[in-house]
């Protein structure tokens, strides 16, 4: 026995709504085809997106921790300056 089908209604704009039937027509699919297709795949890509994520975060904090412990122990007397030049970057670079 098959899960029927639930009808949803979605609202675009007109140039997204423009591009999505250009890509239909050049995939030689309908414009609900190509919306399935990209509700299967985000909802797929979802589990990997979060595990991809996870990892560089844990990454990132290796590498903070184990800088920040051999700065501490070995160069106590460069944090503060190696602090300000990552407040200044972050300001120049991120606008935060």
């Amino acid at each position: 026995m098959t899960t029927p089908n639930k009808h949803c209604t979605v609202r675009l704009d007109r140039s997204k709504y423009d591009r999505l039937v250009e890509l239909a027509t050049e995939r030689g699919c309908t414009l609900t085809d190509l919306l399935r297709a990209a509700v299967d795949n985000f909802l797929s890509s979802g589990q990997l997106l979060t595990s991809s994520q996870r990892r560089i975060a844990r990454i990132g904090e290796f590498q903070h921790l184990a800088l920040d412990i051999i700065i501490r122990e070995q160069f106590p007397e460069y944090r503060d300056r190696i602090i300000a030049e990552t407040d200044k970057r972050l300001e120049l670079y991120h606008g935060a």
